[in-house]
């Protein structure tokens, strides 16, 4: 019998769901689009969500771990967390909370990742820097280029650790996202 992921440390975390990057994949688009009408029906309109494909499967043809990023814009803290709830409700599972944002996943299993994997990044009104980023690189061919080469870099010498593999790019992440917000 295995362990069920709540039980799991972050080192077994990791070790079973390693960082992987593959090829664009323009499969990547409709699934964010398939995601996101899910979304869409579990929350009314009238909420105002602002819903937006982020992240690395978001940008036009540079390697990426083959995991949709999803923002959720939310209009107030009070929102925020019926959306938090309502979404455990529907098969999310919260991964990190504060009280302003809030990060969910669907697509891992206690036998690794499933076929289709999301993470849901709930935030408050105008906490969106990551679109930015995604439109400066589907906008700079070059800058897209060098951010995949960066990936490709980090991938075997941190695949069983997110974190680092996270903090090493964002040196990068904040400088195309300041020039991208300079650029308005």
């Amino acid at each position: 019998m295995s362990k069920k992921l709540s039980e799991m440390n972050l080192e077994e975390l990791w070790e079973l769901f390693p960082i992987y990057l593959t090829e664009h994949q323009d499969c990547w688009s409709k699934w964010y689009e398939e995601e996101q009408n899910i979304l869409k029906n579990i929350f009314p309109a009238k909420l105002g969500l602002q819903i937006y494909h982020i992240g690395s499967t978001a940008i036009h043809g540079i390697w990426a771990k083959p995991i949709i990023d999803i923002l959720i814009e939310i209009p107030d803290a009070a929102t925020l967390i019926m959306v938090k709830e309502r979404m455990i409700q529907n098969g999310y599972i919260c991964m990190s909370e504060s009280d302003k944002r809030i990060s969910l996943n669907k697509g891992y299993t206690e036998k690794g990742f499933a076929e289709r994997v999301f993470h849901i990044h709930l935030r408050l009104l105008n906490d969106k820097d990551e679109i930015y980023f995604r439109d400066y690189l589907n906008g700079h061919t070059k800058i897209a280029k060098a951010y995949e080469n960066l990936k490709l870099d980090l991938w075997k010498k941190y695949e069983h650790d997110r974190d680092r593999y996270t903090a090493e790019k964002t040196e990068f992440v904040n400088k195309y996202t300041r020039l991208a917000k300079e650029n308005l």
